[in-house]
């Protein structure tokens, strides 16, 4: 077949528009030809078994969380916003010990040393090194040593409670107000029960923590050598509880007995608080208390990963790109602690289609998972790769290779 060049170019000429067509309409024609492997668009995993008997408690506010994932295994009014007493002095220990300010020499003002019992002895002037400080804080949970560190580390209390407070802020206690440095009853002085178990999680991420609040007793002079303290643990429950880590107890009149735990069995690790668990003479219900906490995490809940869909066999059409389709990038295993008494519903919200430019940094879907209807955790997709936009030189491309099909070429 001879054709001349007038009618040459009007072919090509066609073939361009036709290519032109079949860049606009091919996408939606192998669209329905491309298997997506997508998840349904909700999956709900029912209960095995009944709920768990909830633990009898004396605290008027308790919570039990597991704290690698932050999840409430168990609460008791958790959220209400009370005095914390002298479980306070977590965070004025982790205070001093991220400022790496231990080996500094802390000088008491006549302040500290008007603090009421439980303290020291302090009197204003005197000397003494950090690191001993920290001891008399955690082992004997000193008041006037509390504000000696606030004023040395913050240069005043109040500047360490706005230290404090942006502390709290940094790790999400959104339910929590600091005051004092000790945790005697001022107003606005306040955490909850949840807040106080999500410090304890950051706290025992601490080794220098850990290794203080474990320290079962500790002797020591002021910088004189004239004054000698011996000191002693007061946390009952690391003697008593199997996997106990620490950490703090408190009393004040308004707070009642206090308690923030940690223990770790079979690596779960749980942390608990309860607030208002009695007054004089049932100093003893904390214990009482923490331990039925304890118990009732460990004693429910198994470690496991979240179910999840592999998202590598999914494909999903990109309409308008230099490729017709794209893979997912598979999502990480997620660890919960679980108990056969909760339900579960992931929500997967991936969209059928894609349209270019697609780039492997920008999440295009979200999977949500749900316990008992609570939201758990959420985790972003992402394409496995980028897709540019198709251009005109890709139309070019696709005429000629119809050019040299039609001419045998």
């Amino acid at each position: 077949m001879k054709l001349s060049w007038f009618s040459t170019i009007m072919l090509f000429g066609v073939l361009v528009i036709a290519g032109i067509f079949f860049d606009s309409e091919a996408n939606p024609t192998a669209d329905t030809a491309i298997s997506r492997h997508l998840p349904e668009p909700q999956i709900q995993i029912p209960a095995t078994a009944p709920a768990p008997r909830a633990p009898s408690l004396n605290a008027r506010y308790a919570c039990v969380m597991d704290a690698d994932s932050g999840r409430i295994l168990y609460n008791k009014k958790s959220e209400e916003k009370v005095p914390m007493a002298s479980t306070t002095k977590i965070m004025t220990a982790l205070l001093v010990l991220e400022s790496h300010r231990q080996a500094d020499t802390v000088t008491s003002s006549s302040r500290a040393s008007s603090m009421p019992k439980v303290r020291l002895g302090m009197r204003a002037g005197m000397q003494y090194r950090m690191s001993d400080l920290l001891y008399s804080l955690m082992l004997e949970s000193h008041n006037d040593t509390a504000v000696a560190i606030a004023e040395h580390i913050g240069h005043s209390v109040e500047g360490f409670a706005s230290l404090m407070n942006k502390k709290a802020a940094e790790i999400g206690l959104s339910q929590t107000h600091f005051v004092t440095p000790n945790g005697l009853d001022a107003d606005g002085h306040y955490s909850t029960a949840a807040d106080m178990c999500r410090l304890a999680a950051y706290a025992v991420r601490n080794k220098d923590f850990l290794s203080l609040v474990q320290t079962k007793s500790h002797t020591f002079s002021d910088i004189s050598g004239k004054h000698r303290y011996s000191l002693s643990n007061k946390d009952a429950f690391l003697s008593y509880y199997e996997g106990a880590l620490g950490i703090k107890t408190g009393f004040t009149n308004k707070a009642g007995y206090c308690f923030v735990g940690a223990a770790g069995r079979s690596g779960i690790t749980l942390t608990s608080c309860v607030l208002a668990s009695g007054w004089p003479p049932n100093k003893s219900y904390k214990w009482v208390d923490t331990k039925s906490l304890m118990d009732y995490g460990f004693g429910n809940f198994y470690q496991t990963e979240l179910p999840i869909q592999d998202l590598s066999k999914a494909v999903i059409p990109v309409m308008d790109g230099r490729q017709e389709s794209v893979s997912l990038r598979p999502l990480p295993k997620i660890p919960v602690l679980l108990s056969r008494s909760d339900r579960l519903t992931i929500t997967y919200d991936i969209p059928d289609t894609l349209y270019a430019p697609v780039r492997k940094e920008t999440a295009i879907g979200l999977v949500s998972f749900y316990i008992n209807d609570t939201l758990y955790r959420k985790e972003k997709v992402f394409p496995l790769e980028s897709i540019e936009k198709s251009d005109f030189s890709d139309t070019i491309d696709k005429v000629f290779n119809i050019w040299m099909d039609v001419f045998g070429f």
